[in-house]
């Protein structure tokens, strides 16, 4: 089988494509090197490794303590110290992360070469020319990337996180999973039992062992609403995004539910018994249950329009987006440092924080979305993308996605497999 080096490079995509339309019947060759996982460690050494020792940073180390107790003179610890700082941006060590590699020719004599590994993704290396004089490189490390797939199924009682964490999806990547999402889903009222998802996500290792997860490459789940999927993928600027299976900007403007795995309480009404007035009148937005002090963060970029105090509203805050649409936040127990009236925010930026404030029966978000002055439900209103692609990534997007479901056919069916990137 064939090795691909980056699936996720358009300018790579481009030229697989090219061999995929000749072999599309050959599911297998399709894809790149696929096999069974394991996790065993590739030795590792030096053809002097019996003249290296290798010390790990622990607590109350610094550099100059771990070059003097090997014999540097404080003349060159200055001279290394300084070269790192310049040369390789290391200003410090960092306890039980860093290791530092002690190089000798002669296991007698003074060290040669330092290395300092900072990371898995990063070599630091440091030699003394013939002129005395300290040298600095620094490598970056590729790391083995490797797709895998997770798949699970709703049950009864179950929230999209317990039901991703039985079918071994990391905390990590359900909460990227859970974000992408809430762009299209109300995880209240969208989740049922006897819904299937997956997920392909990379998985980094190096030297045979797995350091880090990696970037989410792939999400499905069957809402009621309909079968949601998105896909990573690299246009041919380099700007990276997902993308539904038309290539469709799968990224809105707006996120219909803030506040991950909050449950929704109230809904969008015209007509709610208000729980402390106690008469009818309409509910402009949908209340989210969260404890206090949770963050609430803004659910688009914008610009903060409103921030105070009302009977009704509590701590509140407004955030306009763009001409047309504006949201609004609710009940907090209190804003966020430096959120103030003409603050621009990010998406996803912490404004303020849950509490119960105005009129309130407990602690919850309260949130609305305004479009052109009049506020819509924010679990069914149609949201605009904020990157859709051009013809000519189009094109390529759906060759890419064409090959990457193939892989994730062949993943489901062998789901201990995994394909190397």
């Amino acid at each position: 089988m064939k090795k691909v080096k980056d699936i996720l490079n358009s300018q790579t995509v481009a030229r697989v494509v090219v061999v995929v339309a000749a072999i599309l019947a050959i599911i297998a060759t399709i894809l790149v090197i696929i096999h069974p996982r394991n996790n065993t460690v590739m030795p590792h050494g030096d053809d002097d490794a019996a003249h290296t020792s290798v010390v790990v940073v622990a607590a109350g180390d610094t550099l100059s303590k771990l070059l003097v107790d090997q014999g540097f003179s404080n003349v060159d610890v200055l001279e290394i110290a300084k070269i790192l700082k310049s040369d390789a941006d290391i200003t410090s060590l960092r306890a039980d992360n860093d290791k530092i590699e002690f190089v000798r020719t002669d296991p007698d004599g003074p060290v040669d070469k330092i290395v300092i590994i900072p990371s898995p993704w990063r070599r630091v290396e440091i030699t003394c020319d013939d002129a005395g004089k300290w040298l600095c490189s620094a490598q970056d490390i590729e790391p083995d990337r490797r797709a895998v797939y997770r798949a699970g199924e709703i049950r009864d009682g179950d929230s999209f996180y317990l039901a991703g964490g039985r079918a071994g999806i990391p905390d990590g990547i359900l909460a990227e999973v859970y974000d992408l999402l809430a762009f299209e889903m109300d995880f209240e009222r969208d989740v049922r039992a006897g819904q299937h998802f997956s997920v392909l996500y990379e998985e980094n290792f190096a030297d045979g062992k797995k350091v880090e997860n990696g970037r989410v490459l792939a999400v499905q789940f069957e809402a009621l609403r309909g079968n949601v999927k998105m896909y990573r993928f690299k246009k041919s600027d380099d700007k990276v995004g997902y993308y539904d299976e038309n290539g469709n900007g799968a990224i809105k403007s707006l996120k219909r539910t803030p506040i991950n795995n909050a449950r929704v309480t109230s809904s969008f009404s015209n007509r709610r018994k208000h729980p402390v007035l106690g008469y009818t009148r309409a509910h402009k937005g949908v209340d989210f249950r969260a404890s206090t002090g949770t963050p609430i963060p803004a659910a688009g970029a914008g610009r903060v329009v409103a921030r105070g105090y009302n009977n009704g509203h509590g701590n509140y805050i407004k955030l306009r987006h763009n001409a047309s649409y504006e949201t609004l936040y609710a009940h907090m127990s209190r804003f966020a440092k430096g959120v103030v009236v003409g603050t621009t925010v990010k998406q996803g930026q912490t404004i303020g924080y849950v509490g119960s404030t105005g009129l309130s029966t407990g602690p919850h978000l309260h949130y609305e979305i305004i479009k052109d002055g009049k506020h819509v439900n924010p679990m069914t209103v149609k949201l605009p993308a904020i990157n859709n692609l051009g013809k000519e990534d189009k094109e390529k997007f759906l060759e890419y996605r064409r090959v990457l479901d193939s892989g994730i056919d062949l993943l489901s069916a062998h789901p201990d497999w995994f394909i190397q990137l």
